[in-house]
């Protein structure tokens, strides 16, 4: 037996389920798939430790990208909070770091000065002036159909802003405009998250990572989740049940044919759903693999779909402590180093080298890291216990760990070995081990969570670890390319009839934004209103 829906949606990931929340509030019959026995995907909260009353972002953990537009078409009850430090940088190996102090430009002048690198401070200040520029211009478009390039560029109105971040390798920009080593590679890794590029990157990828980082909210900010990534696609979830969609959890989807037949199974229940348009979270390297599995069966085969290079290239590693440990840097308070992104060997040349040695082959030493400690801006992802006592989570994300390291036979023994990796690298600039200040769980196991590219891939079908599910690409179309459907102008197009990509496969749909969901949901109303 067939049933029928309007819209079905393959993922319940957060845009899933904003684009299940414009489409059943538009009055059409809408369900959500979603493989795993709860909805989120990647943007959850979970007790990560056993016996311990922590819930950790366990994936994705920061929000810039989520454009106010969404949350308040869809009454969405989330709060967003601001970090007083943008980052913290200890000189590797010496003695001081940069401290770069939202609220204090006096203090962020003297920080620069202190490293030597006195003449960037004003550099610094120029060249984010530039970026909020960009965003500006560009970030109120990503809810809109696609600008061509030729109108992005005319809408951020400076040639000489353009060329350095768009058309030039971003890399080679940020060396022409700082001296220091240091500051070069603060500003650089915004252009690595998620993207594997060396620091002259001529393919741009890197450029087109760093505007996506550099844009959110109009201001490029990135901003705490209060409550935990769960509180946000809870609150999607929520918003999408009250507009009368069906939320069906536990069904793996086994195939998808070309007249949008969903063939899923619950247990050992199969079904298959018929839609008028079919919208995918999964990313395009799972559509396809879907779409073979229909031809298999024996339904009319659609195409396969173009497929983004993807190869994710971090590793994050979650971590509980019984309080912050002390740094090598007397002079700046770890609550003020740990408030905002902490840079771990992440100078430009060391950049450059773990680039080179992941290429060859070789896990980076050191390996660049990032670190990030949620719950000094929101204890309440802790348990009332857990905060009178001081504990507090952190976050590493690390650099330059790219999915050709790892293989099915390796992953267990390349987690062990990127988890030493990461924490000798965050033990290089600390005045204690990290391991010191680790808490255990019930069992007596100490507090670290490793997920590798290949860990992502299992648990999520991200394909090889990538959190984007490919290459970005930039948010409008070049010049002279097919605009003639919805599909097209909102970036969600497949090159199938009534299929759409609604995750970080869209065009603009990476990071946890909502724009995906919501870019594919107004093709849909787009294309049924006729426009």
């Amino acid at each position: 037996m067939t049933t029928r829906r309007d819209v079905v949606i393959i993922g319940g990931g957060h845009n899933g389920l904003a684009a299940a929340a414009y489409l059943a509030r538009a009055g059409l019959s809408v369900e959500v798939l979603e493989r795993l026995d709860t909805v989120g995907g990647a943007a959850v909260s979970a007790q990560a430790f056993a016996g311990i009353d922590a819930r950790l972002s366990r994936y994705s953990y920061l929000v810039s990208l989520l454009p106010q537009r969404i949350i308040d078409d869809l009454g969405l009850s989330i709060r967003l909070a601001p970090r007083r430090y943008s980052s913290y940088t200890p000189v590797p190996g010496g003695e001081g770091g940069l401290l770069v102090d939202n609220h204090d430009t006096a203090a962020t002048d003297a920080s620069f000065a202190a490293i030597g690198a006195r003449n960037d401070a004003d550099a610094w200040r120029t060249f984010y002036d530039g970026t909020a520029r960009l965003a500006r211009a560009l970030f109120p478009t990503v809810t809109d159909p696609l600008l061509t390039r030729s109108e992005a560029r005319a809408a951020v109105g400076d040639e000489a802003l353009w060329n350095s971040l768009i058309e030039q390798p971003v890399g080679r920009t940020i060396t022409e405009t700082f001296a220091s080593d240091l500051v070069r590679g603060v500003a650089y890794t915004d252009a690595l998250i998620g993207t594997f590029a060396s620091n002259d990157d001529e393919t741009l990828a890197a450029n087109r990572c760093f505007l996506y980082h550099v844009i959110g909210g109009g201001t490029g900010d990135w901003n705490v989740p209060v409550g935990g990534m769960g509180a946000v696609t809870g609150e999607l979830a929520r918003a999408a049940r009250l507009a009368g969609a069906t939320l069906t959890t536990g069904a793996e989807v086994t195939a998808l044919d070309d007249d949008r037949v969903v063939s899923y199974r619950v247990g050992d229940t199969e079904h298959r759903v018929a839609a008028d348009r079919v919208l995918v979270g999964a990313s395009p390297r799972e559509l396809n693999r879907l779409l073979a599995a229909g031809r298999a069966s024996g339904a009319s085969g659609a195409s396969p779909v173009t497929e983004p290079v993807a190869e994710g290239a971090q590793v994050k590693v979650n971590l509980l402590l019984s309080r912050l440990p002390r740094l090598k840097d007397a002079s700046v308070a770890p609550d003020a180093a740990f408030g905002g992104t902490f840079h771990i060997n992440e100078l430009f040349s060391q950049l450059q080298s773990a680039y080179d040695a992941a290429s060859a082959g070789r896990i980076p030493d050191p390996m660049p890291a990032e670190i990030y400690c949620h719950s000094l801006t929101d204890p309440t992802i802790l348990g009332p216990e857990l905060r009178a006592a001081g504990a507090q989570t952190l976050t590493v994300f690390a650099l330059h760990a790219p999915d050709r390291l790892l293989t099915a036979e390796n992953n267990d023994r390349m987690r062990d070995e990127l988890q030493a990796a990461v924490l000798a690298s965050v033990n290089s600039v600390l005045a204690e081990p990290i391991e010191s200040v680790l808490m255990t769980d019930a069992a007596g196991n100490p507090c670290v969570e490793t997920k590798t590219t290949r860990d992502l891939e299992e648990a999520l079908r991200l394909p090889g670890g990538n959190i984007f599910h490919g290459d970005l690409a930039w948010p409008w179309l070049n010049d002279g390319d097919d605009a003639s459907t919805a599909a097209e102008r909102w970036g969600v197009a497949t090159g199938l009839e009534g299929i759409y990509l609604c995750g970080s496969g869209a065009r603009r749909g990476g990071a946890v934004s909502a724009i995906g969901g919501h870019n594919a949901a107004m093709a849909v109303l787009d294309e049924r209103s006729g426009t």
